[in-house]
């Protein structure tokens, strides 16, 4: 009887070590990974997405407690000349617009881009702003052109969302027949225009201006009243890509007193690593939890921006093999 009892204890002893091992594998797992990714990572991003990336680092942490990240938000031509030409370290940039990846930083500064989400333009306001319980999609041209109204825009040699704004302008003179109306628009209040888009909310919360020719998301984000605009004229529709392209806006190059034509096209955001990024593990590992679906993506789209994952990229076969599950090697965008 001893015996038997002695064997039963045993057993259980057994079992219950077997499934204590088995318990803490997982978190063994878990374990493995936190201590594998560490050190800071410097991350550059556009001013738009300042509040899902806030959100994204705060979840990106609770798996990699062991990296700190360090963002920087600047327009996104800015972004990436912080790279090319001041040549400060980045582990990774996700800028307002992929061409600026494309055109400023590939091949010499990176390989690959991928496109993760799209935007629309729209004209802000506030319960402040002066003929806010006027304006609509019919005649806010004119209101905005009111000299007793101040509007603010983003500089269009430092930020997408600036020279998105002059595209629109321009359309909105065609789609409106409006002859001379982008020229004396872009003449208006150009004391107000300023580095990235985000910095006029300062000036529209101190009723300093009136309205903002701004991102639908960042709007959405601060709560903010808008004039949505036709698809014509807001840059969202990748299939008027035709239409958007028959205006253009003269931009800064690559190189310090260079010039270079940026024609209009539908917004598409997009994410690199540079090619000499100081911590690529962890720069990795966020690219990679930044565009799961559920993960930073589902915050991206909570935030007011339809996902564009997977798009096709013509960098796909310079892709990390981690990454290459967020892109499509054809070109049958979404």
């Amino acid at each position: 009887m001893i015996n038997k009892i002695s064997a039963a204890v045993i057993g259980i002893s057994l079992l219950a070590i077997l499934a204590s091992c088995g318990g803490n594998s997982d978190k063994n797992n878990q374990s493995d990974k936190d201590t594998a990714i560490t050190g800071n990572l410097i991350l550059f991003h556009a001013g738009s997405l300042s509040v899902p990336i806030k959100e994204i680092i705060k979840e990106f942490n609770k798996e990699y407690p062991k990296v700190k990240v360090l963002a920087e938000a600047a327009g996104s031509v800015e972004c990436a000349r912080k790279i090319s030409e001041l040549k400060k370290p980045c582990d990774v940039f996700a800028s307002a617009d992929v061409k600026v990846i494309d055109k400023n930083l590939i091949p010499e500064y990176a390989d690959w881009s991928i496109k993760f989400a799209s935007n629309e333009m729209v004209i802000a306001f506030n319960e402040k702003s002066r003929k806010g319980s006027e304006i609509n999609k019919d005649n806010w041209y004119d209101v905005l052109l009111n000299d007793k109204v101040a509007f603010g825009r983003a500089d269009p040699d430092a930020d997408p969302c600036g020279y998105r704004a002059v595209l629109t302008a321009k359309l909105s003179e065609k789609y409106y027949n409006k002859k001379g109306f982008a020229d004396k628009i872009l003449k208006k209040d150009i004391q107000h225009i300023r580095p990235k888009e985000v910095d006029l909310l300062a000036l529209l919360e101190s009723n300093t201006i009136d309205y903002i020719f701004i991102y639908k998301s960042v709007a959405e984000q601060h709560k903010l009243k808008y004039v949505a605009l036709p698809d014509d004229i807001n840059l969202k529709n990748p299939k008027l890509d035709s239409l958007y392209s028959t205006v253009s806006v003269e931009v800064k190059g690559k190189k310090p007193g260079e010039k270079k034509i940026q024609k209009g096209e539908a917004m598409v955001y997009g994410i690199t690593i540079p090619k000499n990024a100081p911590n690529m593990k962890a720069a990795l590992a966020f690219v990679e939890f930044f565009l799961n679906k559920t993960k930073g993506m589902k915050i991206i789209e909570a935030n007011g921006q339809p996902s564009l994952v997977p798009s096709y990229t013509p960098t796909f076969d310079n892709l990390p093999d981690s990454l290459k599950q967020f892109a499509t090697k054809e070109k049958s965008e979404k």
